[in-house]
């Protein structure tokens, strides 16, 4: 488990005020939204995207069609943040 991925889980419980979630029940490689993993719908991840704008200073376009596979899982959002810094 990586230094980044362990402050985006952080990031994500905060940002969401994830109360019983600790980040170490996210696994880095499950799905965040779905059915599985998180179960996080699409306001989630605006919250997510916002965060990770403020924390990474990254901007993040919405209209990227390559978007929503960067927010897939810890692992792939902490892949995107380390190729934008």
């Amino acid at each position: 488990m990586t230094e980044l991925e362990n402050e985006i889980k952080a990031m994500i419980i905060d940002v969401l005020n994830l109360e019983d979630v600790t980040p170490d029940d996210i696994d880095p490689q499950e799905d965040l939204f779905g059915d599985s993993g998180l179960s996080l719908d699409s306001i989630d991840a605006l919250e997510i995207g916002v965060g990770v704008q403020k924390k990474y200073g990254i901007k993040i376009n919405a209209e990227d069609k390559s978007t929503r596979a960067h927010f897939q899982s810890v692992r792939s959002l902490a892949e995107f943040v380390a190729a934008q810094r």
